[in-house]
């Protein structure tokens, strides 16, 4: 059974800024008296994104078009069978970010994805992963994990900021179970944060941002480990 608090669906803003060791050990110094760190502390996570052979989705994604899709099974740590895991389908259009998931227990979640059982929740959102399943022929292709920090604000708990960092991938062992080794596609100092909030910037923030010289960039985990290192072979 799915946990009801889990929300299965987000509408919100992301912003994306690419940070060395010491942007990112000054930046945390600065949030100390604004945000504060959610109950997991840190954690890894893992993403199997799938795709078809023409890997037709990651493509698609690369040449940063108006409105791209993806999807990928993710867990929170390394999961056994009872574990939650979130199949996802995250959309962005207009630079507005759109996910939509269902979470079950890995073992339910194999049945769903490969043999097509149904899940006991949010057949809306399963009628959607599997018509992407049938258009695209999905299939899993690349795994990616990192360690994350989340934050959410002190005053106003709707903004997140996590700091993601150690990025690795693999192409083998495309089975979230399998453990979380894989190779570094990114220098090991090198920390991927993103704001993550459903209306404006506080203006602290801004500042903050603004006094230690950190500005928006554009990463895409799954698009960087096939441009560099998958497409290359």
């Amino acid at each position: 059974m799915a946990d009801a608090s889990v929300q299965t669906s987000f509408k919100r803003k992301e912003k994306k800024y690419l940070l060395n060791r010491k942007q990112h050990d000054a930046l945390r110094e600065k949030l100390k008296d604004h945000m504060q760190e959610d109950q997991y502390g840190l954690s890894t996570i893992m993403s199997l994104y799938y795709d078809n052979d023409e890997y037709q989705l990651i493509h698609r994604s690369i040449e940063k078009p108006r409105y791209k899709e993806k999807f990928r099974l993710r867990s929170y740590g390394i999961p056994k069978e009872t574990t939650p895991v979130f199949a996802e389908i995250k959309k962005k259009y207009d630079g507005i970010v759109y996910k939509r998931r269902v979470t079950a227990p890995l073992s339910e979640m194999r049945g769903f994805l490969e043999k097509g059982d149904e899940l006991s929740e949010n057949r809306q959102i399963q009628k959607e992963i599997r018509w992407m399943f049938d258009r695209y022929r999905l299939k899993p292709k690349v795994m990616v994990i990192y360690e994350r920090i989340a934050l959410f604000g002190i005053r106003d708990p709707s903004l997140r900021i996590t700091f993601d960092s150690n990025l690795r991938y693999r192409t083998t062992d495309l089975a979230l179970e399998k453990g979380s080794h894989g190779d570094l596609f990114m220098p090991e100092d090198f920390y991927i944060m993103e704001i993550k909030f459903p209306g404006t910037s506080p203006l602290w923030l801004v500042d903050i941002l603004d006094e230690l010289k950190i500005y928006p960039g554009s990463f895409s985990k799954i698009g960087t480990v096939c441009r560099t290192r998958i497409f290359t072979r």
